[in-house]
C-alpha cells in the first residue's frame, strides 16, 4: 500500500467556465529512502558501460545511478567541471549537489574522504571495473571500505 505524506487540493477554474479538483501528490519519505543515488568516478562517458577512474578528482566524468529495491531505475552521465582545474575538496561539494548518497571511486584521499564523511555520503574506494559490474558487487555487499590514496597531497 502507499502511502502519502502530502495531499495539496485546489480549486482550477477552466478556461470554459467550469472548474475542477487540482491534486498534488508527493511521495511519502520512507518511500524516497529506497531510492540510492550512486556517483563512480569514470574514465569515460558510457553511462553504466564506463570503466571507472583511478583518481576521483581527476576524472572526467561522473555517472550517477539511481537503484531502487536493488534495481537500477536511471543512470546519468555528468562531466567533471574540475577537470582542467582541480582543486581539493571542491569536487565532494559538487556531488553532494546531486543528492548522491554514495561515491565509488579507484582511489580518493583523506581530505575528499573526510569531506564526504561530514555531508554524510558513503564512500567506498580501490575498486576497478565496468560501473554496471560494480553497481552489482556493492548491492551484493562486495564493496565496502575506504583505502586513501597517499600518492600525493590533497
Amino acid at each position: 500500500m502507499i502511502e502519502w505524506s502530502r495531499l495539496f487540493q485546489a480549486w482550477v477554474r477552466l478556461e470554459d467556465g467550469g472548474t475542477c479538483w487540482v491534486i498534488e501528490i508527493s511521495k511519502n519519505k520512507d518511500m524516497e529512502e529506497n531510492m540510492k543515488r550512486i556517483a563512480f568516478a569514470c574514465e569515460n562517458d558510457a553511462g553504466l558501460e564506463s570503466e571507472l577512474s583511478a583518481h576521483f578528482g581527476r576524472c572526467p566524468y561522473y555517472t550517477i545511478v539511481a537503484v531502487e529495491d536493488s534495481e537500477i531505475v536511471q543512470s546519468e552521465v555528468l562531466e567533471n567541471p574540475y577537470f582542467h582545474s582541480h582543486q581539493p575538496g571542491v569536487i565532494p561539494s559538487f556531488i553532494q549537489s546531486q543528492n548522491v548518497n554514495v561515491m565509488i571511486a579507484g582511489g580518493m584521499g583523506p581530505r575528499a574522504i573526510d569531506l564526504f564523511n561530514q555531508f554524510g555520503i558513503e564512500v567506498a574506494t580501490g575498486v576497478q571495473g565496468q560501473v554496471k559490474n560494480v553497481v552489482a558487487a556493492y548491492l551484493d555487499g562486495r564493496i565496502s571500505g575506504v583505502f586513501p590514496c597517499e600518492h600525493h597531497e590533497h
